[in-house]
């Protein structure tokens, strides 16, 4: 009896996980969006194109459409780690309104956006600097680690 109940909890967790292949098993189309958080911005694949990078313009090269460094969060309503990634990045984007601009993009409403970037699991975090390069983490960040990332990638002189 122990295995079989250790059995089905371990395939409870694998089955929770949030790979790119995971879908909401019922999806109600009268359910209320979620608003968006103060300086957080929920944003589509138009709205990217205009505000961070125009990939279809300038499909070889990166030229960052904005006006502040941002971080685009690719997250689904339906990821537990996704959740628990969503309340620090709306205090961060507290912390550093008028530094930087944190939008998300849910996989499930904008698959092509997802698609363009290789999107595989989420949450996943794109870091756009306003000079330079940007650069990707997958996974659910602490709060240190944000903020580290925030300093060294989008805010640092070199940036």
């Amino acid at each position: 009896m122990k295995k079989i109940l250790l059995v089905a909890v371990v395939g409870l967790l694998f089955a929770s996980s949030c790979s790119g292949e995971k879908k909401p098993k019922t999806k109600n189309a009268n359910a209320p969006k979620a608003v968006a958080a103060e300086g957080i911005k929920h944003i589509t694949k138009a709205e990217y194109l205009t505000l961070v990078w125009n990939y279809e313009k300038n499909p070889s090269t990166f030229v960052f459409e904005g006006k502040l460094p941002v971080i685009v969060d690719f997250y689904a309503t339906w990821c537990g780690p996704c959740k628990r990634v969503a309340p620090i990045l709306e205090k961060l984007s507290k912390k550093y309104a008028g530094k930087i601009n944190i939008y998300k993009v849910d996989v499930d409403a904008e698959r092509d956006l997802a698609a363009s970037h290789g999107i595989q699991s989420i949450p996943t975090m794109y870091f756009y600097p306003k000079t330079g390069q940007p650069q990707v983490v997958q996974g659910a960040l602490g709060e240190e680690q944000l903020e580290q990332a925030i300093q060294q990638v989008l805010l640092s002189k070199n940036s």
